[in-house]
């Protein structure tokens, strides 16, 4: 790992920037996973009474808005030159998180269902300028061949401390849990960037020093993936972005369903015993890092074999359980723990992938086309129809057994185009690496 000859060297201000660029990514992501993807489903249907149909549609409108505001503001940092100023990033990151943070505190209190569809769009606004200006710090503050260690961290960070979550799944707690965390949160990224806008302080001489740094293009601008593409969206991108978009639909259609099933997450995500949550969060945090070695030395697509593979046959477990025991609450942790790997090993793909197809003059348009269209599309998407799908009535073993489908048709789609003569090949050798 680069960080550790940096660590050598006393760089500090580099591991500084790996410190605040794990420390912003992995608190996102746990705001994301626990309180906007459950705290507003509770929100909506416990605490409002709304009609889950409503619900449903009110995600797809969370989506929907946060993906075009992802997208044209991606493009707009790209054509300004946003993209490749780190100072001018950190404060729109700051702008976003001191939003989210009066809207957490705000959420619990919402009494209407035209209080809950202000919050939405609001949120969406803010998501959507987020997700480019803080996915394209990744080429001032992190080096290419750590990207994958890195993306191992957040993700470990963020699914540990969701799965020891000591709440229940409700937007109370939620809110409570993440106020705690935010305020603090808003409080030093707000002095960080007070400082460095205000000039001749030794915060300003950090930022200065490592805004530089994607100008470095082997070691932190160029991505490890560009193959003479030079950051432009091709085919090849694209073809990601479906992969990625897949995992995403296939992950939340499939979990929106099981917490919503008692005998399914009682003995594991939601058990009132600690252990079994604990077990769960050690398995995110193992697959985290071994898919952080895995993607740096391997061809990134056996990340999504082994995924795909994973979700189909965590849902055959589940449907199995269903089919013989229905009435039994599943204690065994074997499906719960391969679910978790499954999900740790995209999470890592997610965060590192981008950023490696991408020149510092593009990332902010890429990582905006790629989290936002794949990410957070796919999940809200998902997300609605999973509501949909269960206040129509569908049986909980038809459902599993469509995500199982699903999964196996991505996996067999990707077998099928590995061995096509004309396929090609990313090998290791040809990531960029000096």
């Amino acid at each position: 790992m680069d960080f550790f000859w940096y660590l050598k060297a006393r760089n500090w201000p580099v591991v500084a920037g790996y410190l605040l660029f794990i420390s912003m990514m992995a608190i996102g992501y746990f705001y994301n996973v626990t309180f906007v993807q459950l705290g507003l489903k509770d929100l909506g249907e416990r605490v409002l009474a709304l009609p889950a149909a409503t619900v449903a549609g009110q995600m797809a409108l969370l989506a929907l808005i946060t993906c075009l505001v992802a997208l044209a503001f991606g493009w707009w940092m790209m054509r300004s030159g946003w993209g490749t100023r780190l100072l001018v990033k950190l404060q729109l990151a700051l702008g976003v998180v001191l939003v989210q943070t009066v809207l957490t505190a705000v959420a619990p209190h919402i009494s209407s269902a035209t209080g809950f569809l202000i919050w939405i769009v609001i949120c969406s606004l803010a998501l959507g300028v987020g997700v480019p200006a803080t996915f394209s710090l990744t080429t001032d503050l992190i080096p290419v061949r750590d990207r994958g260690y890195v993306a191992a961290a957040i993700t470990a960070v963020a699914y540990f401390a969701a799965a020891l979550f000591p709440g229940g799944w409700q937007i109370e707690p939620f809110s409570q849990a993440m106020l705690l965390i935010m305020v603090p949160g808003v409080l030093g990224l707000g002095l960080i960037v007070g400082l460095a806008t205000l000039g001749r302080t030794f915060v300003s001489d950090w930022v200065n020093e490592v805004a530089v740094n994607h100008q470095l293009a082997h070691r932190f601008g160029n991505g490890r993936f560009l193959r003479g593409s030079k950051g432009r969206i091709d085919r090849r991108f694209l073809g990601f972005v479906a992969l990625m978009f897949g995992i995403f639909f296939i992950d939340s259609l499939g979990f929106l369903r099981l917490i919503d099933t008692p005998i399914l997450v009682d003995g594991s995500w939601q058990s009132p015993d600690q252990a079994p949550r604990l077990i769960i969060a050690i398995t995110h945090v193992m697959a985290a890092l071994v898919a952080g070695v895995l993607y740096t030395y391997e061809d990134e697509r056996h990340l999504f074999y082994w995924v795909f593979g994973l979700f189909a046959l965590t849902h055959i477990s589940y449907t199995f359980s269903v089919w013989l025991l229905p009435e039994t609450t599943v204690t065994t942790l074997g499906t719960p723990m391969l679910y978790a790997t499954a999900v740790s090993l995209y999470t890592v793909v997610n965060f590192a992938l981008w950023a490696d197809f991408s020149t510092p003059q593009t990332v902010s348009r890429n990582t905006a086309v790629g989290v936002a269209l794949s990410g957070w599309t796919a999940t809200f998407l998902s997300t609605a129809l999973a509501i949909y799908w269960h206040t129509s009535g569908m049986p909980l073993e038809q459902h599993l057994r469509l995500v199982q489908a699903l999964a196996l048709l991505f996996f067999v789609g990707m077998l099928l185009v590995a061995l096509w003569p004309n396929g090609t090949r990313m090998n290791t050798d040809e990531h960029g690496y000096e």
